[in-house]
């Protein structure tokens, strides 16, 4: 190993909460040598960020270090102590010695700013150059980092640029002054599975140029093997496993570090019943949402967010649909389910369910179909109220779908279903802020289920899960569906949840379906360019750190 260049030692972080101390991070103790990739792996609350952000004391204020120290090494291999440096000394650190690239480029962005602005301001922070003298060496850096054009793009504003993009400016601005370590915080968990792959392959090459050493955080265990010299396994707020990551990942010791490595997206699903019966045929979906300009606001063109899908849907089946942002499998799903305005876009095509078709009726003769067709969302304490108790939130369709029930027959259904989706009944007397993650979503699927529907359409409902609670929903999914014969729509872009679950793949591209089939001959043997990049996005997992062919 090279010389030392980060040492955490017994670090300690508290959190008072209506006057009690909760300890997020107990006795945490790791190294980063110069030029070393780590990886920190954990599921949410296990301390990840907590450590990192506390290397730039960036919690001050916020959080109690009853003990711990935190040295950065020069050069010349004096150690300076961070913790309870003065702020100002911090500043001097912060973006020039360490610096951190956060999960969502979005929120870290300001809106008001030029990208060039944002960038040059990093560097005028500590004694670059300013003003018109700036923008040559920013031009270099964005170019650096692979933005296209970053010589005219200087002046674009982060709402122009697409996420990838957005990334490359914050790897930019981090990497400007050179740092010794950079802390890179989930930094790609937000992004498509193709420009995840560029991300990492460019922290790679940059990290090799610069010769720097990099603390990588995320759950994304694959992500660390591809990238990652050394992992650090992180439970509860200690450290329970640190080691190479051949010998983590191949022969873990640690029983939690075993359930993460178990927990990963695997097998593929068992068959369909043999007398499945039809219910749902899509044929020359399109949905086209017209621009306008001029003063009267005429329509001069269409966006063809969707432009010809044609799929079968079999009960007891599952239909996986896959595809970069803005590649229209959020809007294809909708345009079943018929939640696009007419007013908004033109729908055209045919949606048969339950022998009519979708597309021509008008939304009062599609609302009493909607008890059979069902959506869970991604984000599941978005979608969930927090003003309404759990019973309340399970049992709503009932009031519009069941006249039949009266309130205690209604309660009834909302006890069964939470038992069905494994929760505690008496959780309907709960609100969504008091579960997990994983709590939330089985509250989404209820909600769903509890109509009792034909068609369950799942738009990412894994993808803001840690890895045991992603596996958590994806078994419940599998239980549902072989006792249920419930049919699926599954909107993913993770390739492997995609093959663990579903029976068929329509790949997309633009609106368009550029492939599609059978799971297992996607998988095996894609005939179309762009799938196998995003097979080869997905499932390549060669080492893009410092030791790579």
């Amino acid at each position: 190993m090279n010389a030392p260049l980060l040492e955490i030692r017994d670090l300690a972080v508290d959190f008072v909460q209506s006057g009690e101390a909760v300890h997020a991070v107990r006795g945490v103790s790791l190294d980063v040598a110069r030029g070393e990739i780590v990886g920190i792996v954990g599921e949410s609350g296990s301390g990840k960020s907590v450590t990192a952000l506390s290397v730039l004391q960036l919690l001050r204020g916020v959080a109690r270090y009853p003990a711990g120290s935190i040295r950065l090494h020069g050069a010349d291999g004096r150690a300076e102590e961070l913790m309870g440096a003065p702020e100002a000394r911090m500043r001097a650190v912060r973006g020039n010695r360490i610096s951190m690239v956060f999960q969502e480029p979005m929120t870290s962005l300001n809106p008001l700013h030029t990208i060039g602005r944002q960038v040059a301001e990093a560097m005028r922070l500590h004694g670059g150059p300013r003003g018109a003298a700036a923008r040559a060496p920013v031009a270099e850096w964005l170019g650096r980092v692979g933005l296209r054009e970053a010589g005219t793009r200087l002046d674009a504003y982060p709402h122009e640029l697409s996420g990838g993009e957005r990334q490359r400016v914050m790897i930019a601005m981090a990497l400007v002054n050179r740092p010794d370590l950079l802390i890179a915080d989930e930094p790609t968990t937000a992004l498509d599975v193709t420009i995840q792959a560029q991300i990492l392959e460019l922290f790679a090459t940059l990290q090799k140029s610069l010769g720097m050493a990099m603390l990588w955080i995320t759950h994304d265990l694959g992500l660390v093997r591809r990238i990652a010299d050394r992992v650090v396994v992180m439970q509860g707020g200690q450290v329970v496993e640190t080691g190479p990551c051949a010998r983590v990942f191949e022969a873990p010791e640690h029983p939690y570090t075993r359930k993460l490595v178990g927990s990963a997206p695997s097998g593929t699903p068992p068959p369909p019943p043999p007398d499945a019966a039809e219910v749902l045929a899509v044929d020359g979906l399109k949905v086209h949402f017209p621009v306008r300009a001029g003063l009267l606001r005429r329509t001069v063109s269409h966006i063809r967010a969707v432009d010809g899908v044609d799929f079968r849907l079999r009960e007891g089946s599952s239909l996986g649909i896959v595809g970069e942002s803005g590649s229209g499998k959020t809007t294809a799903a909708f345009a079943v389910l018929r939640l696009i305005a007419r007013s908004a876009a033109a729908l055209r095509g045919s949606i048969v369910f339950a022998g009519r078709n979708l597309a021509d009726l008008p939304s009062a003769a599609v609302r009493p179909l909607r008890r059979n067709l069902q959506v869970v969302f991604q984000d599941p304490f978005g979608s969930l109220s927090p003003r309404m108790p759990v019973g309340r939130i399970v049992g709503e369709g009932l009031e519009l779908h069941r006249p039949d029930l009266d309130e205690a027959g209604r309660d009834a259904e909302v006890a069964e279903t939470l038992r069905r989706v494994g929760l505690d009944p008496d959780a309907r007397h709960r609100y969504p802020h008091e579960f997990s993650g994983g709590q939330r979503q089985r509250i989404a699927l209820a909600r769903a289920l509890v109509l009792r529907p034909k068609v369950l359409i799942l738009d990412e409902p894994t993808s803001a899960l840690d890895l045991t609670l992603q596996k958590e929903i994806l078994d419940l999914l599998r239980d549902l569906q072989a006792r249920e014969r419930l049919a699926y729509i599954f909107i993913s872009h993770d390739l492997r949840v995609i093959r663990a679950l579903c029976h068929d793949v329509l790949v997309m591209r633009a609106g368009r379906v550029v492939e599609q089939g059978p799971a297992d001959r996607i998988f095996g043997a894609p005939a179309d360019g762009y799938t196998r990049a995003l097979l080869a996005a997905a499932f390549e997992f060669r080492t893009v750190g410092r030791d790579a062919a």
